[in-house]
C-alpha cells in the first residue's frame, strides 16, 4: 500500500459520493481510503457502507459517539497499512487531486511532512481577511512559543511519511480544530522536517 487517505466525517453524507469519485479519479493507483464516521446523525454510516461493498479500497471506522475531529484523525491513523498517510476534509474544498503533487514535493525534497498552505504566493483561492489575521496570529504564536515556521496549520490537505505521524498520533490530546497545531509541534519537535505547498 503507497498512500493511505484519511478523511474525518461527521454529517458527511451529501459530500460523500463526489468525495470518493475524487479519490478514485486522482492519479496515485496504490491508495486506500479510510473514511471515518465520527458519529453522524444523518446518513453518512450508509454512504459509507455503500463505498465499502463498491469498492474495496475503500474501509469504514465508526464511532457511536461524536468524538471531534482530533479522536477521528487517531482512529485512521492507527490502522492505516500505507507508506504515506494523507488528511483530506471531506466537503472538499481541497482536492484529492492535488496530494500526487505533494507526494512529489516531499520526495523531491526529503521532507517528512508536506502540508497545503493558504498563505503560499501560489495559492489560487478567495481567503476572508478576518481569518487571514486569525491565522497570522496563530503563526506568530507558534513561531514564538514553539520555534515552529508554518504559515498555515488548519488547511485540510496534508501528506505525512508514517513513520512521522504514527509514534505520535495517539499522544494528542486536543480532539477539535487544534489538533493539527499540538500534531504538527510535536513532528517538529521530534526533528522532523516539514514543507508547505500551496493550494
Amino acid at each position: 500500500m503507497y498512500i493511505s487517505i484519511i478523511v474525518p466525517c461527521y454529517n458527511a453524507a451529501k459530500y460523500l459520493p463526489d468525495l470518493i469519485t475524487s479519490v478514485q479519479k486522482q492519479t496515485i493507483s496504490d491508495w486506500e481510503l479510510l473514511l471515518i464516521d465520527d458519529g453522524s446523525k444523518d446518513n453518512t454510516k450508509s454512504e459509507i457502507e455503500r463505498a465499502v461493498k463498491e469498492d474495496s479500497r475503500v474501509r469504514m471506522i465508526s464511532s457511536t459517539k461524536n468524538r471531534g475531529k482530533g479522536n477521528a484523525i487517531i482512529a485512521g491513523v492507527s490502522q492505516v497499512e500505507g507508506k504515506y498517510v494523507a488528511f483530506v476534509d471531506a466537503d472538499l474544498e481541497l482536492n484529492p487531486s492535488q496530494l500526487e503533487g505533494y507526494l512529489q514535493k516531499m520526495l523531491d525534497d526529503n521532507k517528512d511532512v508536506v502540508i497545503g498552505c493558504k498563505f503560499h504566493k501560489d495559492s489560487k483561492l478567495d481567503y476572508p481577511f478576518k481569518r487571514k489575521v486569525i491565522s497570522m496570529g496563530y503563526y506568530i504564536m507558534l513561531l514564538v512559543l514553539f520555534h515552529l515556521n508554518v504559515k498555515d496549520t488548519q488547511t485540510g490537505l496534508k501528506v505525512f511519511r508514517v513513520e512521522a505521524i504514527k509514534p505520535v498520533a495517539h499522544l494528542v490530546r486536543t480532539s477539535g480544530f487544534a489538533y493539527d497545531i499540538e500534531l504538527l509541534v510535536a513532528i517538529h519537535r521530534r526533528g522532523f522536517t516539514i514543507a508547505q505547498m500551496p493550494v
